[in-house]
């Protein structure tokens, strides 16, 4: 339900550092609830609370792989997507989903899907300011979805479940990309199926450059200095095929797949390299470092490059989160990019089985020439990033996740969990309320984070994101303006992007109308996050 402000004129309002200050409280705790989710409970590992999972699997052994990877394979570079150009400057880019087999073992086939080949898709490059018209053809036997994930756009163009496209069929919507540059990516968001199709290999990356970056001595060289590092893990059966596991997180695998690479490693020939990385894992969360324990500089989050650069060692990353970094080599070293024992919280309890929270790996080795060409020095700052008035906000709406559901409901095709007017600022207060890991994502907008646990966001969270990790019991106040594109007919998501949870519900649906505007008829609208549905300002 949203709560509007009461200040519509805000009169002497205060500035962003004052609100924040004004808005700063103590960590939320769970609610003193027997139930933490409605939906298939059952009791957790023997004890005394219930949560809407549909497994509970013993904690399994930790997986390491730290000083057990080979590295004798060069990292596999994602070829460039083929553009073309109209007359008006419209940008055309083919894509087919389709079934292959790929041999990420030698003399080993495994069955597989991607774009335009058998696993994984092309990396897509546009420029602010474009008219963008990709077309997806379907040659999968099944229906498939294309979701531009972290982009602005329209919701008929978003690719989420009200688009699906069936086998032999053609999608192609279209859009003029207006939003900062950023590293964003395309899978799937198949109705109860995204884990499966996106494990299997439909996913790409998308590159998005503007004037302000491409005016920065950054590296730029796709495949030689600016390197596209996709993420994922996976677990083989011994006829080399992916298997599934049971946990409550989803599958977590034992291999890591780097573009596509088993034991990845990167002959480097500059002494400044731009590492765009995704975690494009269903299930697992991250925390990157080095071998050596070396600074890297992070310029950029999911929607773009931050203020200035963020000297850190370490950077945690959940599902479909991204951070572009510039790490500095000598000549003749090699490092590792190793993924730590992730922190996923104080709060944090392994009761629902494995969640990769011991889990270290080897992920990717860097490789320097004995002569290096010079990069150029790390710019003290990057872009501006104007924050988003709290002032300016008609009121805020509260997110509770728990087992597979948000606000105590699972994702129905037919409902309309909430409904914003385009050129309005909402806050978006979300908790996660279980001691497991979840995650938050909203189509459509790049949001900025208002605090954490009642304090400023740590400097990687302080750019534009998409999806954040919600540590148990802590409070995140997001901020996002509505702009641009009404739509009473196609509905935006939020949900968790673990992507099993995604599957099994964990997953909300808004519209963004007009002033004023009626809500369809086709539409059944529950703003509320309990049972006494508050219907808000919108007809319907």
């Amino acid at each position: 339900m949203l709560q509007h402000s009461r200040d519509p004129q805000h009169e002497g309002r205060p500035t962003t550092e004052q609100q924040m200050g004004r808005e700063r409280r103590a960590p939320r705790l769970r609610r003193p609830r027997a139930v933490l989710a409605t939906a298939s409970a059952i009791a957790v590992c023997g004890l005394g609370i219930t949560v809407g999972i549909t497994a509970c699997a013993p904690s399994s052994p930790a997986v390491d792989t730290v000083g057990n990877v080979d590295f004798d394979t060069p990292l596999a570079i994602p070829p460039l997507a083929e553009r073309t150009v109209d007359a008006d400057g419209t940008v055309h880019v083919d894509l087919t989903a389709e079934q292959g087999t790929t041999e990420f073992r030698s003399d080993t086939g495994t069955p597989t899907m991607g774009y335009n080949g058998s696993y994984l898709g092309p990396t897509i490059r546009v420029n602010r300011g474009e008219h963008f018209a990709p077309c997806l053809t379907n040659n999968l036997d099944e229906v498939t979805t294309l979701h531009w994930h972290g982009m602005h756009l329209p919701a008929a163009a978003d690719g989420g479940p009200h688009q699906p496209i069936e086998p032999g069929a053609d999608w192609c919507p279209d859009w003029t990309i207006d939003q900062p540059a950023a590293t964003l990516w395309y899978h799937p968001h198949a109705h109860e199926d995204t884990e499966r199709q996106v494990s299997h290999g439909t996913a790409g990356m998308l590159q998005i450059s503007d004037a302000v970056e491409t005016a920065l001595p950054l590296p730029r060289e796709y495949g030689v200095d600016d390197i596209p590092v996709i993420v994922q893990d996976a677990r083989f059966s011994d006829d080399g095929e992916f298997e599934k596991t049971n946990d409550f997180v989803g599958t977590l695998g034992d291999t890591l797949l780097v573009n596509g690479t088993i034991g990845p490693y990167l002959d480097v020939t500059t002494d400044v390299v731009r590492l765009r990385i995704l975690n494009a894992s269903p299930a697992r969360v991250y925390d990157f470092a080095f071998d050596d324990d070396r600074e890297f500089a992070m310029i950029a989050s999911d929607g773009g490059l931050l203020k200035k650069p963020v000297t850190l060692d370490h950077v945690r990353l959940s599902p479909a989160e991204r951070a572009e970094i510039l790490v500095r080599l000598q000549p003749g070293e090699t490092v590792t990019l190793r993924s730590n024992p992730p922190d996923l919280g104080e709060n944090f309890q392994p009761i629902t089985g494995a969640a990769g929270h011991a889990d270290r790996f080897d992920v990717l080795q860097l490789r320097a020439a004995s002569s290096l060409d010079h990069v150029g020095e790390v710019p003290e700052t990057l872009t501006t990033i104007d924050p988003i008035d709290p002032a300016d906000a008609v009121g805020e709406r509260s997110f509770t996740l728990s087992g597979h559901s948000i606000n105590d409901k699972q994702m129905v095709m037919d409902r309309i969990d909430a409904v914003a007017t385009v050129g309005t600022t909402e806050i978006w207060n979300v908790v996660n309320e279980m001691p497991a890991p979840h995650n938050f994502h909203v189509h459509d907008v790049q949001f900025q984070v208002l605090s954490v646990s009642g304090s400023p966001p740590p400097p990687e969270l302080a750019g534009w994101k998409d999806t954040i990790y919600l540590e148990p019991d802590v409070e995140y106040r997001i901020i996002m303006k509505f702009a641009d594109y009404a739509d009473d007919e196609n509905p935006y998501m939020y949900h968790c992007h673990l992507l099993r949870h995604e599957d099994a519900g964990m997953m909300g649906q808004f519209l963004v109308v007009e002033p004023g505007a009626d809500v369809p008829s086709q539409w059944r609208v529950d703003e509320t996050p309990g049972d006494d549905a508050d219907k808000g300002d919108h007809q319907h």
